[in-house]
């Protein structure tokens, strides 16, 4: 049985690994809300949206949805100091769909010297590798552009263990064609429900609209579409707005070489 000193000596120990431990759970608390609030929107008319500005690197994504785009305009569009870094383009859906703006966005946005990434929609439903297949026949990714991104957003009436394997199937094989490792996107909730820690080594690119401060996801992400309601010059519907989390140097880092 302790004795009276080696019961006190215990207590001690003990309250001090607490109280060590609180102290370095408030202090990443604090961490995290003094992030949380460095991230500052603004409304911008022009773009008709709040921006975060704290990022320093904005892009939007497109289909056929666009219609005709003026990538020229696009790119050339400044306000104060925001100014569109990169361009996701659809590239193809299913295992034989090919979005009919694909080919003439992917040209004129490098014509425009937009930085750009092509992107597949993915059909649960259907086998992983033709839609692989299809994808890396139409998209001619080039020293540059962006990896390679599957959009996973439905189950199409599958189950989650059927989604996680087909897309494992397109996430092996197109990473291998490429050599480099695809980016997902998706939003919250879906990746929460249907995806989890299994993908958690992929890049992502998280929709989660109308957030104050950033996606509320506890895993890391590269992109983050943070609204759906922009306008920008050379387009004349409305367009996703999102944002690159990190620098320059960063961004550059990530295309293909």
């Amino acid at each position: 049985m302790p004795s009276s000193r080696q019961k006190k000596r215990i207590r001690r120990i003990v309250l001090f690994i607490t109280l060590s431990t609180l102290i370095a759970v408030s202090g990443i608390m604090i961490y995290q809300w003094l992030a949380f609030r460095k991230v500052k929107f603004t409304r911008y008319p022009e773009f008709g949206i709040a921006i975060p500005e704290t990022y320093v690197i904005h892009g939007i994504d497109v289909s056929k949805y666009q219609s005709i785009i003026v990538w020229e305009e696009v790119k050339a569009m400044k306000v104060k100091e925001i100014q569109l870094g990169f361009c996701f383009i659809k590239a193809t859906e299913g295992i034989g769909n090919t979005d009919p703006r694909f080919n003439k966005n992917w040209k004129k946005a490098k014509q425009a010297g937009m930085p750009r990434g092509a992107y597949h929609f993915f059909i649960a439903s259907k086998d992983g590798r033709m839609q692989a297949e299809h994808f890396i026949s139409q998209a001619d990714l080039e020293p540059g552009d962006l990896p390679p991104v599957l959009d996973i957003e439905q189950l199409n009436g599958t189950s989650t263990t059927q989604l996680k394997r087909e897309a494992k199937k397109w996430l092996d094989i197109v990473e291998q064609h490429y050599g480099v490792k695809p980016i997902i996107y998706t939003n919250v909730d879906f990746y929460k429900r249907n995806l989890g820690s299994e993908f958690d080594q992929y890049p992502l690119w998280v929709a989660h609209y109308y957030q104050t401060r950033q996606p509320r996801i506890a895993r890391g992400w590269s992109f983050w579409q943070h609204s759906d309601e922009g306008r920008v010059n050379g387009i004349v519907s409305k367009v996703d707005f999102n944002v690159f989390n990190g620098d320059s140097s960063e961004f550059k880092n990530l295309l293909l070489r």
